[in-house]
């Protein structure tokens, strides 16, 4: 099953994510991985936010953030999330769905230290999604944890990545007259097959 967007049902749909990205980090003028994420609080009330993709992994896709925040809680309770990216460049977008896990460890201190010093020290002077009283406060914060940690800063106890395990990965292409090109692979859990379908547009 294969089609003018160079999909095929036999592929790993991870390999066709990073050849997508590939071909939209050349023609997206803005962040390329940035994709909407989907959560739920406890209610069920759903909530969206835009994040930076920053791993895609052999069995997921990992993005980093404040564990304080309302992302990370709702990731934390509900254990589930979804997002989609979309690149208007190439008419094309992926929706993924699945389990959450922290990624806390080795990969979350590389990330960290790969970031930017003024990125790495706003990490630790920002409460993420807490009421602030000004942008001079945040400043003054920032300025504190800077003479606290200097130019090395260790990555902090409250900041690191959540990694998505997908049970499901759709492919989208736009078709004319709106005939767009739609597969999805799905799967139970990590260790099993996919399945592979083709959907109506």
């Amino acid at each position: 099953m294969s089609d003018r967007t160079g999909i095929f049902a036999g592929e790993d749909p991870f390999v066709i994510v990073k050849d997508w990205m590939a071909e939209a980090e050349a023609s997206e003028p803005n962040d390329p991985n940035a994709i909407a994420l989907s959560t739920v609080d406890d209610d069920g009330m759903p909530n969206a936010r835009m994040v930076l993709l920053k791993g895609i992994e052999e069995d997921g896709f990992v993005f980093y953030t404040n564990y304080g925040s309302v992302k990370s809680r709702e990731c934390g309770t509900a254990g589930k999330a979804a997002f989609v990216i979309h690149w208007k460049s190439l008419r094309r977008q992926v929706r993924v769905r699945g389990h959450v896990t922290k990624e806390d460890g080795p990969k979350a201190d590389e990330y960290y230290a790969s970031r930017s010093l003024k990125s790495r020290l706003g990490a630790w002077a920002s409460e993420q999604s807490k009421p602030m009283a000004s942008r001079a406060s945040l400043m003054a914060k920032v300025a504190k944890v800077t003479a606290e940690h200097g130019t090395n800063p260790a990555r902090p106890p409250f900041w690191g990545g959540f990694k998505i395990t997908p049970v499901e990965i759709e492919f989208w292409a736009d078709g004319a007259f709106r005939l767009h090109d739609r597969f999805r692979w799905t799967r139970p859990s990590k260790d099993e097959k996919w399945a592979v379908s083709r959907l109506n547009p």
